[in-house]
């Protein structure tokens, strides 16, 4: 019985809430073994990002080295990368080990409005890194940003902008209807042949930091233990919802708050 192994290459989060930690504790969650390749360190709380100290190209390259060589990776999961020379290393350790599975969450803007990319690196993500991925998991600004064009705001323009995000290379997108408003919260998983709504209530908190990140690892862990990316999605989208429903269980910080993300075993 092989143990399904997923990968995180993404952001330490220093309050636990986001990034890797996120990403550690949903693949846990799943019942997947999680292991990380840390691109950047970030001191940041439920407020906000103070500060980012970026992790050297070359470290990022010996981290994806170390894993590849001993796990066998059953999926990776790539978030926050902020610079274009981390970007190239990544890429270029995809090629070298060739993983199954990749899903990107292209982490550009945070939750706070702040931007976390350069144009540069954004050009270096839409080029380089997306034509690598099984899927992109973008919010509705993000989507937008990829594509330098305004925020869809019609489920038309959703579709029309998640086919020319298929045309930048990738297999399937995912744009993510949390930004939007009204009672249900709508994503759009887009791929050549279809696209599919899935749609849940909308949860009313303001705990919600960390979503996007666990989301896009909670799909890589679907996909980790064998199932095919319909289900991988539709499984994380029921688990995310619970996870975000389960929230206001903890008491964490002052801002944004983190999902819960073992709502099944507390």
């Amino acid at each position: 019985m092989m143990t399904p192994i997923a990968l995180t290459i993404a952001g330490s989060d220093s309050s636990g809430g986001a990034g890797i930690q996120a990403d550690l504790k949903t693949f846990a969650a799943l019942g997947v073994y999680g292991a990380s390749v840390i691109t950047a360190l970030t001191a940041q709380n439920t407020t906000g990002v103070s500060g980012i100290h970026q992790v050297p190209a070359g470290f990022v390259t010996a981290q994806i080295d170390a894993v590849f060589s001993d796990l066998a990776v059953n999926a990776v999961k790539i978030g926050m990368v902020a610079q274009p020379a981390v970007i190239d290393a990544i890429v270029a350790g995809l090629k070298r080990w060739s993983p199954k599975h990749v899903v990107l969450d292209p982490v550009m803007v945070a939750t706070s409005g702040d931007r976390l990319l350069a144009a540069d690196a954004v050009e270096a993500l839409r080029t380089k890194l997306v034509p690598r991925a099984c899927l992109i998991t973008p919010n509705l600004p993000e989507a937008a940003a990829l594509l330098d064009e305004p925020v869809a705001s019609s489920e038309a323009a959703v579709e029309d902008q998640g086919r020319r995000l298929l045309a930048l290379g990738c297999r399937a997108v995912l744009i993510k209807g949390g930004h939007g408003q009204g009672s249900e919260s709508t994503d759009y998983l887009i791929d050549a042949n279809a696209t599919i709504a899935l749609t849940a209530p909308r949860v009313a908190t303001k705990n919600t930091h960390g979503t996007g990140c666990s989301l896009s690892s909670a799909i890589a862990a679907e996909l980790a233990k064998g199932e095919d990316l319909a289900t991988a999605v539709r499984n994380a989208k029921t688990w995310i919802s619970a996870a975000i429903a389960a929230a206001d269980r903890f008491s964490v910080g002052h801002g944004h708050g983190p999902i819960h993300h073992f709502h099944q075993f507390y």
